[in-house]
């Protein structure tokens, strides 16, 4: 027993010695003296960079909407902020599909659209056959659907940017600017 404890001992007294024997502790090595002092320097030099870039602020932008594509002053006068198109809001019918619901069985989404258009007539001249399109578009899509494929934000974003998509194809790019969901409950 008391020749394990020497043995032990040995051990670490030649641990302590390094390797070289003589009783010395080694000098830190060039590489650690790089990564305790200059990693927190490039640290902090990129800290210093992004906080100076993010509170900068770049007072330009303003002007840069106000000029057209090539650099041209935009119609109106100088300082004056871009109008804005008026959009109307047009309802769409309720609508109620039937979607798989991943094990075996059905569910029911029942959805409350609504477009977004600059057209202000646009519900006069919506007819019941440009309806009826884009009700067979919806209903098509909506059915491939899964009720996960709903959940969260970005279900929710990408199901108004297809159904916005399949509405542009019926009714064309500057009919439709956006498709708002009002009301979506899955039975």
């Amino acid at each position: 027993m008391a020749d394990e404890n020497e043995e032990i001992e040995d051990e670490n007294a030649e641990a302590e010695d390094g390797e070289d024997g003589e009783g010395k502790k080694k000098k830190p090595g060039l590489m650690k003296l790089g990564l305790f002092i200059g990693l927190p320097v490039i640290i902090l030099a990129l800290g210093g960079t992004a906080a100076f870039l993010l509170l900068s602020g770049g007072g330009d932008e303003a002007e840069l909407a106000e000029a057209g594509e090539h650099g041209e002053e935009a119609a109106g006068e100088h300082g004056a902020g871009p109008a804005e198109e008026e959009m109307t809001l047009v309802e769409l019918p309720e609508m109620q599909v039937s979607i798989s619901n991943g094990n075996g069985g059905f569910s029911i989404l029942q959805m409350q659209l609504v477009f977004e258009t600059p057209d202000e007539h646009f519900a006069e001249h919506f007819s019941e056959t440009e309806q009826n399109r884009i009700r067979d578009q919806f209903v098509a899509f909506l059915r491939e659907l899964r009720p996960e494929d709903l959940a969260g934000s970005a279900g929710y974003q990408r199901v108004r940017m297809e159904l916005l998509r399949r509405s542009q194809l019926v009714l064309g790019d500057d009919r439709v600017h956006a498709v708002l969901i009002t009301n979506m409950l899955i039975v």
